[in-house]
Parts: C-alpha cells; structure tokens; sequence
C-alpha cells in the first residue's frame, strides 16, 4: 500500500524487493525508520502475508493461529513508505531491468532484490502435482492442511522426506489430530535415514519423540508416484494417505535459472555483498547460495543477512560502500516435538524438553512481534502560533483517499444549486445523476468525470479502480462505454520514473477500458503532491437512460457489492486493517460493474454507491423520485472485516459529511447503521426493481460473479430512510 514519500524530494531510482520474506521484512522494518531520500521502494508478493517458518511447526500442532504465522506486509509497507504489489513474478530480464508479473504491466527497477524462499514440489514425482501439497511455499501448505485437519474425521497422513523439516511436520500433525480426539495415522518416507543430518544424541531423541507421537517411520523407501489415496513405493507397497505433503530437498523457482546471472543448481549465486553476478541484482534467504561460504537452507541466515542487505542496497543507491556478510559457522537448531516441547542442538550436544518449548516460543514471538507494533502514520504537527479553526478543520486523523477525500454531499448539492441550468437544446441535466446526458442527431451521450486521491501507491491497482468508478455512472444509466480521457497527477519524480510511472498507468487503463469497450481519446497530466488518477467518461445509450426518478413504491432495492472500503482503507492508514482484509477490499473495487448493469437495464431508478455512501445515494434516488426507503440492517452485504473495524471505532475522514448530508434517517443506531454513510470506491450498483423480478435479478447477479448481491429492502411512499 505505501504512504507517500517527502513531496518535498522527487523520486529519482527505484529498489524493487521481490518477495516477503524474513530477510525483506527486516530490511523493510529498518527502512521505515532510516528510508534513502529519492528512492521509490517496491514490493511484490504473492499475496498480502507472509508466513513465518519458524511458527509453521507450532501453527500445525495447533499452538498457533493462522493470523499468528503471517508476517502482515500491507502493515509493513505502509510503514516504510513502500508500495505493495500482489502477484508471483516470473521472470527477470536483467538486460531491461524489466520484471514479469502476470497480469500487470512490466515493472521496471534500478536495483532488485530476490528472497522468494524455495519449494519442495517433486514436479518429477507422478501424481504429486495433482493429489500432493508440498510444504513449501509455506502460504499455500498453511491453507490446505487448516482445511484437512477441519475436515477430516478419518486422518491418513503421509510425509515425503525424512529431515527435520518432514519430522517437525509429522508430529505437529499427530499432536493436532490426537488432540482433537482422532486416531490418525501418520507415514514418513525417506530414501535413507530419518533425520540423518543430526548428530548421534540429537537423533535418538528425535527418534524417541516420532516414536511417541505415534508416526511410523519408513526409511530406505523409495516412491513411486502418488495417487488421491495413496504413496506408492518402488516395491510396490501402498501406504494410504488423504493428505499427502512433501518436505524432501531445496527445490528453486523455475524462473530463477533464466534471469542471466550465475547460478548453482538453480539458486541465484551472490558473493560476499549478497549481490549475484549482476551487480543491481542481490539475492538473499533460501532461494540463494553463498559462493564465499555456502551454507544449509535455515531461516536463521536469512534473518541475519538483513542488517547487511539493508545497508548494502543503500549503499549501491547512494554511491557508498558494501560490506561483507559472514555467516556463522554453527548456530542454534531449536526443534518442535509436536506438543509443547522442544529440542535444542549446537555443535553435537542435544537437549530436549518442555523448558526449551518455551524459549523457542519467546523466541518466534519477539520475532513477530516486531512487525506487530509498528508506529502507524499520524497527524501533521500544529505550529504553537495558528488561526482559530485549524484544528477543528484539520479533524482528527489524516485525510483519506479515493472516495474518502471528496468534499460532502451537501455541500456539492449547495454549489451546483446556485448554477443556472444549461440552456441549450442538446444538452439535459438529471437532477441528482452525476452523469450528464447529451444529445447529437439521432444518438444520446451520456458523459462524466471523476478522479481519486490515490490510497494505493500501486498504479495499476488503483488505475483499475480508478477506471471502475469513473465508468460506475455510466454504467448506473444503462449506458455502454464509449470513449475516455486520463487525467493525472503525478507525484515528483524524475524523468525516467515517470515514464516507469506512466507506463504503468497507461498500460493498465488501456486494458481496463477497452475490456469495457471504450477508447482512450486523450489526457492530461501534471505534477503535484501525490498520485491522483481521473477519467473522463462517454458513453452512448440505445434507449432511455436509467436515472434516480423512477423508483416506485413497492420496489425492491437491489445492492451488487458490499459496503465497507471506506472504512477498510481509513484503518489500512493508521495500521489497524488486517492484510488480507485490505487485499480483499482492493479485489472488491476492482470489480467491474459491465455485467451488473446489464443484467439491471429495466431498473426502474440505479446509482452507483460511491462517495456519499448508501445512505446519501439512496436519498438521492428518493429525492428525485419523491419516495423513500425501508432498509433491512441485516440484509445489507459488508465487506470482510467491515464491521469489526467500524465496532472498534475506525472510520472515514467523509463519515460526518455523509451522515449530515444524507437526509432523515431512523432507527436503530450503531457500527452496522454507521456503515450505510461509509464512502465508497467503485462501489455497486443500487437499483430499484419490480419485486416480482428481484429474487430473479439477485440469482443471475450471484451467476455472474457478483457473490455478494442481495436485496436490501424496499422502496416507500414515505420520504427518508427508515432501518430496521
């Protein structure tokens, strides 16, 4: 996500961290609080946590929870004024300084850095792509065994490979499913000796604790293939499984062999710097391998590679000098027996017991708990000496973005009142529609404008949303897209970012709009403060537009998207917004609403919910149409996560613009009620409708992607809004 760097400072290189891992977030963490003056910091993951290995042991035994093992990095990079980007990247081309995300235009970089772990899929195994889970990336494997160990009432487990890893898992597995009070059945398979890389001590207690946990040990077994039941041996012996992982051998992504720099066996070779053979390209953590001091894959290098990277990529931005990293020689393997204990080995001597659980639990916690507590973006400081009134304008916390930052409906309403009306023939206003309707011979236009303050530093995200809600008035008349302008403000930034900057933009609308069937005709852009990106929008309408004054008493309304980004993205500024929240509110607004309006053409009154929220556009459609409104509080869709935030008191900068500027409302008071003057960005579609076809409606709109439309209540005779 990102907050904006110093306007004061144009941005003049780009450092792109490729992955969320231990090594990226510490470097993260020490950014937010020592950034490199001109540097626009990107990063890309896929998806918006990152696990944290050292947990995943306690997480399957059931000593932690899910949101416990995520190292939360939408949090993380708001705090270092960094960018978020969502997908996997795959591929590099180091010639262009170009990197490959699906999905998105190219993004292009000064300097790179890669810590993207490794995988244990078996890609050479038959049948383990389809029937198998490998442990790694730990993400996925985190996922699907939360839904296994819910599940099943029957466990059949099997492990592929037989080093600690495989053995951790095994017992956190056995503990879990006993716990529960299941009887399972737990196989580990190794082509040699289970947990061999231990020393002599430290194996026989590991074997003590496997045996304990009741897994069953199957060394010198080579497989076969993997079936949806089973492990096949090379002998021929089935060992039945439903839930079938792979814990054996380092395996690199694919991609990182074709990128142009030395690798060994597919890890990206760094030298003592942690740069590769390409020196603005550095690799760090488990998907790299130290020519100067190769050394096993544990989280522990990784974690202390960070200090030295982070110096090192400013150093190489700012002209300074590197230093060397020197790996320690041994270090500390604390192991999880699957209950709460734990065993500890360094240089031959191994202890194990419940004591040691405890340390390596204070350990993992004070880990996380540095990305837990992280300063979030506060208020400017007010000079001693001001105008009467500052503070109360400034209001109590930072200005939001998108649909947050519009001035209120009131006010609008009172500005555009005092306009005397058009006074020529083919242009016609509809009291209320942002969309104006014009008229050229035989064809009816419908055009409108809208721009937003950017609360996501990633251009292509927020150039689709941007796109979506522009193109939601259109779309709220029935209208099809016809043509578009780009409007845009970028922040400083030099010559070569901007053009990055611009591509990205560019590229995305392009995609954006010609999906909706409409052109880009033009633009405009300037420099200011920070990114702002606006359309203006045609579109052409083959019958009578849909507008707010047709609604009926008796209608039943018609809601295509939950509520709640408002709110989502005002608790994502002050760090109280769960990643994966944030990131299934931005999917939300990147929705279209092509379809939606199409299956709505013969609503009788539609608007788009955006900046005034529920509340203030469905007075509008009863103002225009001289009727009101009966919502049913329970029936209203919110977005994931909505609700706990507005009960624990977060809110939109707009929210008390909206609740004056919305009309009467009546009944019963509280977050659920607050959420219904929550602004919206690309928001849905809200359509009055015959009743007779509105469960029809909801059916098709669901069909079509639109999981979350619903019929929210129903249009009265009676002015205002009345809730129950």
């Amino acid at each position: 996500m990102g907050v904006a760097m110093n306007p004061d400072f144009p941005l003049v290189k780009d450092l792109v961290l490729i992955g969320g891992g231990h090594t990226h977030a510490l470097v993260l963490r020490k950014w937010g609080m020592k950034a490199l003056a001109g540097v626009r910091v990107t990063v890309i993951n896929p998806g918006p946590t990152a696990p944290y290995s050292g947990m995943l042991p306690g997480f399957v035994a059931g000593h932690y929870s899910r949101a416990e093992l995520d190292i939360d990095l939408v949090k993380l990079a708001r705090f270092a004024g960094a960018r978020l980007v969502n997908g996997a990247v795959t591929g590099i081309d180091t010639a262009a300084k170009l990197i490959t995300v699906p999905g998105r235009p190219p993004i292009a970089y000064d300097i790179v850095s890669v810590d993207v772990g490794i995988t244990s899929v078996m890609p050479d195994l038959p049948g383990f792509t389809d029937h198998a889970i490998p442990a790694k990336p730990l993400g996925t494997f985190a996922g699907r065994w939360d839904a296994f160990r819910a599940s099943t009432t029957k466990p059949r487990i099997a492990i592929i490979g037989g080093g600690v890893a495989g053995a951790e898992l095994a017992m956190a597995m056995m503990h879990n499913l006993r716990a529960r009070g299941l009887s399972p059945i737990a196989h580990l398979i190794d082509r040699g000796k289970i947990v061999d890389t231990l020393g002599d001590t430290a194996r026989r207690k590991m074997l003590a604790a496997l045996a304990d946990q009741g897994v069953t040990l199957n060394e010198d077994a080579s497989v076969a293939r993997v079936t949806a039941t089973a492990v096949v041996l090379d002998n021929g012996t089935e060992i039945a499984s439903d839930f079938t992982t792979g814990a054996a051998g380092a395996k690199p992504h694919d991609w990182q062999a074709d990128i142009g720099v030395d690798v060994q066996g597919g890890f990206i070779t760094v030298n003592e710097m942690l740069q590769s053979s390409d020196p603005s390209l550095f690799a760090v953590g488990d998907c790299a391998h130290l020519s100067h001091a190769p050394r096993p894959k544990a989280g522990v290098y990784a974690v202390r590679q960070a200090p030295v990277l982070f110096d090192n990529l400013r150093a190489v931005l700012s002209g300074g000098e590197l230093r060397p990293y020197d790996p320690q020689k041994d270090y500390l393997k604390l192991i999880s027996l699957g209950g709460k204990s734990a065993l500890a080995e360094r240089m031959g001597t191994a202890f194990s017991g419940p004591l040691l659980w405890r340390w390596k639990d204070h350990i993992d916690r004070t880990f996380m708990r540095q990305f837990d507590e992280l300063k979030p973006m506060g208020l400017p400081p007010l000079p001693l000496t001001r105008a009467v009134g500052l503070q109360e304008a400034l209001g109590d916390k930072p200005m939001c973005g998108g649909c947050g930052a519009k001035v209120g409906r009131g006010a609008l309403r009172a500005a555009l009142q005092s306009l005397p009306p058009p006074d020529r023939d083919d242009v016609q206003l509809v009291p209320g529609d942002d969309a104006g309707l014009l008229t050229m011979g035989g064809a009816r236009q419908v055009i409108s404008t809208d721009h937003l303050r950017a609360f996501t530093d990633d251009p292509v995200t927020m150039t689709r949303i941007a796109v979506n809600h522009a193109l939601g008035d259109i779309w709220a008349m029935g209208a099809a897209p016809q043509a578009a302008t780009v409007n845009l403000i970028l922040p400083k930034l030099s010559a070569d970012l901007q053009a990055r900057t611009l591509s990205e933009i560019m590229g995305a609308a392009h995609e954006a709009l010609s999906d909706a069937g409409a052109a880009i005709v033009g633009g405009h852009t300037s420099l200011g403060a920070e990114l702002t990106i606006g359309f203006t929008v045609t579109g052409l309408c083959d019958r009578d537009p849909v507008t707010l004054r047709g609604a009926k008493p008796g209608d039943a309304l018609i809601l295509t998207k939950p509520l709640g980004s408002g709110v989502i993205m005002a608790a994502e500024m002050a760090g109280a917004a769960p990643g994966g929240v944030v990131d299934s509110a931005l999917d939300l607004m990147c929705q279209p609403q092509a379809i939606a309006s199409s299956i709505l053409a013969n609503a009788h009154a539609m608007t788009d919910v955006t900046g005034f929220g529920l509340a203030g556009h469905l007075s509008g459609i009863g103002d225009a149409s001289g009727t009101g409104a009966l919502l049913e509080l329970a029936q209203i869709p919110l977005m994931d996560g909505a609700l706990t935030l507005a009960e624990a008191g977060q809110h939109s900068s707009l929210f008390k613009d909206n609740i004056a500027g919305s009309g009467p409302v009546t009944g019963p008071m509280g977050p659920r009620t607050d959420l219904i003057y929550d602004p919206q960005t690309a928001g849905g579609l809200l359509a009055a409708v015959g009743v007779d076809q509105a469960d029809d409606l909801v059916h098709k709109l669901q069909d079509a992607g639109y999981t979350s439309a619903a019929i929210i209540g129903y249009v009265t005779d009676t002015p205002g809004i009345t809730l129950r």
